[in-house]
């Protein structure tokens, strides 16, 4: 294919189908979607406003989980509005460059929140295991180059994985099997072998994920052998307690990410709709279940959205009378 006509079949747009086959039904689909995603918007937002008003857990650890929260709040966005818009409008056109800003948003958040529970790991750690020198090793500042460099390192890994995708020529059907830009899905696309692109997304993967779901592992053992040697055991109990809401959302985050991922690799002799469904689950579910976790397990997080209803309530009820 000439160059000309690779620049006018990449300028072209795609389109979405929503969820194969079942077409008939995005509206009701539609519907636990848009709940997912107000409760997203409403869940998070409290727990960033309880972090930012209540000073008594300006602490990293509610920084990493405020940074969380930002985090499911964008990737989020990235992907549920025009997801909506499939369902509702039977808005399928997506720009070719939107489609991949898309797709980098959420490669890069998924790296992105790797690296921010792998720091929670290291803060658990360091609070159960070494607490008399906690804070001189986690101070704020710290805490904050942690999350840039996270951030950093997720832009960093797939901006090149981007140029390699944006790079082949699209000049099969623009129809995406799929409610959003899925990696996989679009890469078939492709009329150029995508075995370049393919290779350094699973070495990326596996870099990435491997690395960071071994160091939380052993994190967490280290945790478990400190917590078993500790006297009392209401000690014992306590410190499990304040693991416990970091331990389910790393389970989340990675078991989901994994059966999504193998879904869309292997058809494992499932409908197409079953993998759309559930690939379109592990984006909108986990953003939505975090801050109720937070709120249910970490007890000042709790405190700290009571305390903000409460103050609502209160501003409610005097600007009524």
């Amino acid at each position: 294919m000439s160059t000309t006509n690779h620049s006018y079949t990449n300028s072209l747009p795609f389109l979405l189908m929503g969820i194969p086959g079942l077409e008939a039904l995005h509206m009701w689909i539609s519907i636990p979607v848009c709940f997912t995603y107000i409760m997203t918007l409403l869940g998070n937002s409290m727990v960033l406003l309880a972090v930012r008003l209540d000073k008594s857990v300006h602490e990293p650890m509610y920084y990493f989980i405020s940074m969380l929260a930002v985090i499911d709040l964008t990737f989020s966005t990235a992907v549920v509005p025009k997801m909506l818009g499939v369902f509702w409008l039977d808005s399928r056109e997506i720009g070719f460059e939107a489609c991949f800003i898309q797709m980098f948003f959420i490669h890069m958040f998924t790296a992105v929140e790797s690296g921010l529970l792998l720091a929670m790991s290291f803060d658990r750690y360091t609070a159960i295991c070494n607490p008399l020198r906690y804070t001189t090793i986690l101070t704020s500042s710290r805490t904050i180059q942690i999350g840039l460099l996270s951030l950093a390192r997720g832009a960093g890994v797939m901006t090149p994985l981007m140029y390699l995708l944006t790079s082949l020529p699209y000049c099969k059907t623009r129809v995406i099997p799929h409610s959003y830009c899925e990696h996989m899905a679009v890469v078939e696309l492709a009329c150029a072998n995508p075995s370049i692109s393919d290779l350094y997304s699973l070495i990326v993967a596996t870099l990435l994920v491997g690395a960071d779901s071994v160091f939380i592992t052993f994190s967490y053992g280290m945790i478990l052998r400190s917590v078993m040697r500790l006297p009392s055991q209401e000690a014992r109990l306590k410190a499990l307690r304040t693991c416990g809401s970091h331990v389910s959302i790393i389970l989340l985050f990675y078991i989901g990410g994994l059966l999504s991922m193998y879904l869309q690799m292997f058809s494992f002799g499932l409908a197409p709709h079953v993998q759309v469904l559930v690939a379109d689950f592990y984006l909108t579910v986990p953003p939505m279940l975090n801050p109720i976790i937070y709120g249910i397990k970490v007890k000042q997080i709790q405190e700290g959205i009571f305390k903000l209803l409460r103050q609502l309530a209160g501003r409610s009820i005097s600007q009524a009378d």
